[in-house]
């Protein structure tokens, strides 16, 4: 049985928890610098809706200054705390999430080579004048959407008169969605109707329960699963329900 951590909350959900870790490789080489506490970056891919973006993710004690650079050294983003906010210490964490163009209007391979593989290089300043730096490992192993067997085959159609407490499962996932072999280390499941139902589950995980005290008779929900790869890459697949009654 994998191990459940379960919560209901009834705000929208942070993406930022569903970032996997990566390595963040030291970056003490000049003398002085900081290493961010955490820096990632994924991509997230929805196969139902057929688009796709870049999520990042970065942690530290305070910084005032933020820039994050491609592999080729493009920069590709920059922030800076000013005012009242670097009167505050500046900021600490900080989540972008890109605009998520459909497949026809952005390719996978014009978006991977807009992003390519590598380490992108992370580097900041702190409001004292100390550096920051750290590195995240990109790739493009996207898994494939979770293919769902209940309450129905996701997408456009609403599975009806679902009975209380619902049974959401899924096939396990094994390939990328260029049909390569891939590691799934956890799924997501998030069930929302004003309140929300998020759930995460271990890589081998097929199946979980919305328990009774989360749902309400007639009512529909929304849901999504997500499959997520070794290295973060996440994919999720959409669907419905109505429950019965």
């Amino acid at each position: 049985m994998a191990t459940q951590k379960l919560f209901v909350r009834g705000t929208k959900r942070a993406a930022a928890v569903a970032l996997a870790v990566v390595v963040i490789l030291p970056c003490a080489a000049h003398a002085g610098t900081i290493p961010f506490k955490d820096v990632r970056m994924i991509i997230e891919y929805n196969s139902t809706a057929e688009d796709v973006g870049i999520q990042f993710f970065l942690d530290s004690d305070g910084w005032r200054s933020i820039d994050i650079y491609a592999p080729r050294g493009q920069r590709i983003f920059s922030a800076t705390a000013q005012g009242s906010l670097l009167a505050q210490g500046g900021g600490t964490e900080l989540f972008v999430e890109s605009v998520e163009p459909e497949l026809d209007e952005l390719p996978l391979d014009e978006f991977f080579d807009r992003f390519p593989e590598g380490e992108y290089l992370f580097v900041g300043k702190v409001p004292g004048g100390g550096k920051l730096a750290g590195t995240a490992e990109f790739n493009h192993d996207v898994p494939e959407g979770p293919q769902i067997i209940k309450p129905g085959p996701g997408g456009d159609v609403c599975a009806q008169g679902v009975t209380i407490p619902a049974v959401i499962s899924w096939h396990p996932v094994t390939e990328t969605i260029e049909g390569e072999p891939v590691e799934i280390v956890g799924y997501e499941v998030i069930v929302e109707n004003g309140e929300v139902f998020d759930i995460h589950l271990a890589g081998d995980a097929t199946q979980v329960t919305v328990p009774a005290e989360f749902l309400e008779p007639g009512t529909d929900y929304i849901f999504e699963v997500l499959a997520i790869a070794e290295g973060g890459n996440q994919t999720i697949t959409e669907g419905c329900f109505r429950t019965g009654g």
